[in-house]
């Protein structure tokens, strides 16, 4: 076995067996170009889509671009492609066996593939037995992963309307009830606005008892106005003061529940289509001379380690 792969033994080998090796290649060319053909090896066609992502936040450490891969490459993005296409019939996969999914998820991942470029676009490539399913396959992907999006941010935007309404309701039944204690307040007092009354108040009832009109009908108004704001003036003050911090934090809640309900409310699209997709009129899938090729490397290098065993046994 020492010289079984001699340089020279193989060079004497393949030039006394030229004319074999010549036949075989032959042989294995024809049949390569044969059985490589479309009516044993069903020819695909690819098409093409890339696209920017936008109007997206950022999540997590993921660029913009990362992040649209995983949404891309979602299983929610797939099955409705499964449904949307009846792949299980192009993949001629039966919904009643027990790997179904297995079997769908497989296939689909061979037939498509999305990668990130070198300038952070997503390409999107969609192989299938029919160039212009492909086609809308691919241009289905992008509008699955604007609706995919679309439901994320939704969800969440939702969930401040709601804490923020539920926040306003609060804050509607507090003001209510301090504007029921208030004009109580006011009905049995007098005290309308608690910090400019008291000045005028004080100031006019002090000038009645200088000037000795204290006994004067118009005195008597006075001095009471000026007794329920000695009994009940804090009190006044209080609710004026909470009234007014309430009606301040309904306009901020409200303002901030407007532009989420606006948010929730909006239909846009999370992608900047590049480039679009379009049937393709020429095969993608097989390469007919990479198969021809490689059967006939193959064959002519399998004949010639059969050529060697023989040769070697003779001696």
């Amino acid at each position: 076995m020492n010289n079984f792969f001699d340089n020279q033994r193989i060079l004497t080998l393949i030039w006394k067996r030229k004319f074999h090796f010549i036949i075989i290649g032959v042989i294995a060319i024809f049949l390569g170009a044969i059985f490589s053909g479309p009516t044993f090896i069903k020819p695909k066609y690819r098409s093409t889509a890339r696209i920017y992502p936008s109007n997206i936040g950022v999540m997590s450490e993921e660029s913009k671009t990362e992040q649209m891969l995983e949404i891309l490459n979602s299983n929610d993005v797939k099955l409705k492609m499964f449904k949307s296409f009846n792949l299980d019939e192009a993949y001629n996969i039966s919904k009643d066996d027990p790997k179904y999914l297995t079997y769908m998820f497989d296939i689909y991942n061979e037939n498509v593939k999305t990668s990130k470029t070198q300038y952070e676009t997503v390409e999107i490539n969609v192989m299938d037995f029919i160039p212009e399913r492909a086609a809308v396959m691919c241009d289905s992907i992008i509008h699955f992963y604007n609706q995919k999006v679309a439901e994320i941010h939704k969800a969440k935007t939702w969930e401040m309307v709601e804490i923020l309404k539920n926040q306003l309701d609060r804050k509607y039944a507090a003001i209510d009830t301090v504007e029921a204690k208030l004009n109580q307040v006011r009905a049995e007092t007098g005290i309308i606005d608690f910090k400019n009354q008291v000045p005028e108040v004080t100031r006019g009832y002090m000038t009645a008892l200088a000037t000795g009109r204290s006994s004067a009908p118009d005195t008597k108004e006075i001095k009471k106005l000026y007794d329920s704001m000695v009994k009940k003036g804090a009190d006044s003050y209080w609710l004026e003061k909470r009234y007014n911090f309430l009606i301040n934090e309904i306009d901020s809640v409200n303002t901030l529940y407007e532009i989420n309900l606006s948010e929730f409310q909006k239909n846009i699209t999370y992608s900047h289509i590049v480039e679009s997709p379009f049937p393709s009129d020429k095969k993608a899938y097989p390469v007919r001379w990479l198969i021809v090729l490689f059967s006939a490397i193959s064959a002519v290098f399998f004949a010639l380690l059969v050529f060697l065993v023989l040769d070697y046994n003779k001696e």
